[in-house]
């Protein structure tokens, strides 16, 4: 080889050849220390590159020779006692290399890379309360860790590909990073993968359970994907070592709202508010709560305070306008368009002032200036918010092909026996939320609220976060036997019991979207009841995009219409119309197929004192009135896409088409 002179010129540059060389060729590098140890005998930075060197060679032995002495030569190094440690750690001698961490850290408090050994360490040997200790002195110091930094950048400027592909490419060398993992965790959350973030920050909060910082992102994803128990008791521990902490109050009051418990939830809102008034989001979700405990003059209030304090938080200004009953000034609409002038906002808050501003033009009566901002608005959303109409449309075909009639009678007495929950599904905007109200006004009947623990039984069947139109889903759910759907139909019978706050027989759980699991439903609760709630499809709000609406409209009719098919009688339908032109009539009915006896509160439904989160929380609080029927009409010029997209259904309604007609048709066609 070379001498030292050539082709490197000084010591210092060959010695930094041979450190670049370790994680690259360690034969290399171990050749080029010997060199320069020829040239300068004993070298503490060359010998600590050599027996790095024949470390990652799988030379251990070796190692422990050239770094033992190195260590007694040079006692006050940390990296030659953390490389050191490392060594013996791999020749297993973990009570030497805990006693060479240990003094690694005492020389260098900040090295990170020395807390995190020293942490698996102690975890090997079962020292999990100075495992953690360890972790969080590492946490103190992993900003310094450029590596992390990287990824960090990538973060900040929301290049999730590169923050991806580089903490994943860490953790494979040093997998016990919780930092790593937090943030791989945050990646995965912003990705929408929530399963994917639960398990690693799982991951993360076992290797160091005092990673507070840890835990409320745990919390936040337990949240997301509706699995609000379980989050609630994490930010209970939380709260337990920082209790005035107000992002941990926050996240406490919207947990509690998930689980209907609104008067505690305000109550948490306000103690956080008093003591930090400066936060214009938690006055937002403060003016949530209040609305659906039917106080909206406080509501109004707190959402003016978040607006006053953030005048482009569009959101606030959406709140206010899906009261539905609010009207905005003029001074607001001018607000809102100024707003809208902006170049700095974000895509969210530019879609909520576009909707706001249709739903002021609305109330206006200017239709055409309105439609236009709707429009506006659900471009916006279309992008942020992936939808296929042709995944949909297959979903739909797959379930009438799994979904026979032989199917469900092979699989007849399986599932939970319990008829306490009633379903209401169908479509947003169909009067979903008046057939509830009117229902839990009965005394044996409890209301609850959009519950979200059906489409979590169906997502982990699918083995993903998003319902897939292929086979995972319908595969698993044909592989259950009767034990398993019973147990499927137990568990949501026992996940829901934390919504109902009475001793009422009966629960309502109203998702619309429910439809899309009709088939599950029917497997695990026969005997839960099931209404469809149906409105004329024009008379359904906005979608994203018209064309999407039509088809999601069409594949409810199909799949429903297969259901009246293969299990006929199964499901009640209640048509919008018919509700609203004879409601005594249409209640009746409604109560002789859940099997309740008429009461005649149920027709004085508004009188209900209960808490109504959804957007009709007003409407349903007044006896009904027919004005908003058909004010679909005033948009009607502008809804070719619809009208094109509905085709047979929007001709035949309220009856149904004959789909496999069409069906056998078009492809002869």
């Amino acid at each position: 080889m070379n001498s030292i002179a050539e082709p490197f010129g000084t010591l210092d540059v060959a010695l930094a050849h041979a450190t670049a060389l370790l994680g690259k060729d360690p034969a290399r590098a171990a050749q080029q220390a010997h060199e320069i140890l020829k040239i300068v005998p004993g070298h503490p930075l060359a010998r600590l590159v050599l027996g790095a060197a024949h470390r990652i060679s799988g030379q251990t032995q070796d190692a422990l020779g050239v770094l033992e002495p190195l260590a007694r030569d040079q006692p006050r190094s940390a990296p030659v006692h953390l490389e050191l440690a490392v060594a013996l750690g791999e020749a297993g001698r973990a009570h030497a290399a805990l006693v060479e961490l240990r003094r690694a850290v005492q020389l260098k408090a900040d090295s990170p890379d020395a807390w995190r050994l020293l942490a698996d360490h102690l975890d090997a040997v079962g020292d999990a309360e100075a495992a953690d200790q360890a972790r969080a002195q590492y946490l103190k110091w992993a900003t310094q860790d450029a590596r992390l930094m990287e990824a960090a950048g990538a973060l900040v400027a929301n290049d999730l590909p590169v923050a991806d592909a580089r903490l994943r490419a860490h953790l494979q060398s040093h997998p016990t990073d919780v930092a790593a993992l937090r943030m791989l965790a945050e990646v995965a959350a912003r990705l929408r993968r929530y399963a994917d973030a639960q398990d690693l920050l799982e991951r993360c909060l076992a290797l160091a359970p005092s990673f507070d910082a840890a835990r409320h992102n745990y919390a936040i994803v337990l949240n997301r994907q509706s699995k609000a128990a379980e989050a609630l008791a994490q930010v209970e521990r939380l709260l337990v070592k920082e209790p005035r902490n107000p992002g941990y109050r926050n996240l406490k009051a919207a947990i509690l709202a998930q689980l209907g418990d609104f008067a505690e939830s305000i109550q948490v809102y306000e103690t956080a508010l008093r003591e930090h008034p400066q936060q214009p989001k938690i006055w937002m979700s403060y003016g949530h709560a209040l609305k659906t405990a039917r106080r909206q003059d406080d509501s109004v209030a707190a959402y003016r305070r978040a607006i006053a304090m953030q005048p482009t938080l569009g959101e606030a200004y959406w709140s206010l306008a899906n009261l539905k009953t609010f009207r905005f000034s003029e001074g607001d609409i001018v607000e809102i368009r100024r707003a809208l002038e902006r170049n700095d906002l974000s895509d969210e808050d530019r879609l909520h002032f576009e909707f706001s501003l249709a739903k002021a033009l609305e109330d206006l009566e200017s239709y055409e200036q309105s439609f236009a901002h709707y429009a506006k608005g659900n471009a916006i959303r279309r992008q942020l918010h992936r939808f296929s109409a042709e995944e949909n449309a297959q979903y739909v075909s797959r379930c009438k092909r799994q979904y026979t009639a032989d199917f469900f009678s092979s699989r007849k007495s399986s599932g939970a026996q319990s008829a306490e929950p009633i379903f209401i599904i169908g479509l947003p905007r169909a009067g979903s939320t008046l057939l509830e109200q009117i229902l839990s006004s009965h005394s044996l009947v409890e209301g609850t609220m959009e519950l979200p623990d059906l489409p979590q039984i169906a997502r982990e069947l699918a083995g993903r976060d998003e319902r897939d139109c292929e086979a995972p889903f319908f595969e698993a759910v044909a592989a259950l036997d009767h034990a398993k759907l019973r147990g499927l139909g137990e568990r949501y019978l026992a996940s829901t019991r934390i919504y109902r706050k009475t001793a009422a027989p009966f629960f309502i759980d109203k998702m619309p979207n429910n439809w899309l699991y009709i088939g599950l439903i029917h497997l695990i609760l026969p005997n839960a009841k099931i209404i469809d709630a149906r409105r004329h499809p024009l008379g359904q709000n906005f979608s994203y995009d018209l064309a999407d609406l039509g088809s999601y409209y069409r594949d409810y009719v199909d799949l429903m219409a297969h259901i009246d098919t293969v299990l006929p009688g199964r499901v009640h339908r209640v048509f919008y119309e018919s509700t609203i032109e004879d409601t005594a009539a249409e209640v009746r009915r409604l109560l002789d197929y859940c099997g309740l006896s008429f009461e005649e509160q149920c027709l004085r439904f508004y009188e209900n004192e209960r808490a109504v989160r959804t957007a009709s929380s007003e409407q349903v609080r007044r006896p009904i009135f027919r004005e908003g029927m058909d004010h679909w009409r005033h948009y009607e010029p502008w809804l070719g896409p619809l009208r094109e997209a509905l085709g047979s259904v929007l001709e035949s309604y309220p009856a149904v088409p004959d789909f496999a007609l069409e069906l056998k048709n078009s492809s002869i066609n």
